[in-house]
């Protein structure tokens, strides 16, 4: 399977916090299109790394949510005979779709998380692309699913449970809640 990611970056802060920022893209993304059971060919995603103002609009017009978010993705092609796992039969590219991440909230998260950027940005991009994939967190079943696969996602690229956080008082962990739109 070819799979083409195409990573924009109108926001330089990206870069300079996150200077490996388009490998790591392509790496994650590959890794979750990777292990998702595709059939396709082609598959290409587009990914912008720009700054909250940008993606506060975006979540404000297309998800009539007046604030900035983390990440946000929009799924492409939405033919009606789309199955984002079988795609035989299918010789153009399937656009699977669009992930766009906000720069100040991502960096502020890991930050108050105590995450690395590097790290908290994986996770966020394994987010979006399972969304692209059609997984969503709307009810408490769905987010324990999409929980876990991002988890077993996460632990092949050797990034600790990100809902885990460790509690330095106690010694041990405790479970974290993350807003991920």
């Amino acid at each position: 399977m070819q799979i083409e990611t195409i990573v924009s970056t109108p926001c330089p802060a990206w870069l300079t916090d996150l200077p490996e920022a388009v490998a790591t893209t392509q790496r994650v993304v590959g890794t979750v299109l990777g292990g998702a059971g595709l059939t396709r060919t082609s598959i290409e995603v587009g990914v912008t790394l720009t700054d909250d103002k940008s993606v506060r609009e975006l979540n404000r017009d297309y998800r009539q949510q007046d604030k900035a978010t983390n990440v946000l993705s929009f799924v492409g092609d939405s033919d009606t005979d789309f199955d984002p796992v079988d795609f035989t039969g299918h010789s153009a590219p399937l656009l699977l779709g669009d992930i766009v991440m906000a720069h100040g909230i991502v960096a502020a998260e890991a930050q108050a998380q105590g995450k690395s950027m590097h790290d908290h940005y994986c996770h966020l991009l394994v987010h979006g692309t399972l969304h692209l994939l059609g997984h969503d967190h709307v009810d408490e079943g769905e987010a324990t699913a999409m929980e876990a696969r991002e988890v077993a996602i996460l632990a092949t690229m050797d990034i600790a449970d990100p809902y885990q956080i460790p509690d330095p008082q106690a010694g041990s962990d405790q479970s974290l809640t993350l807003d991920l739109k």
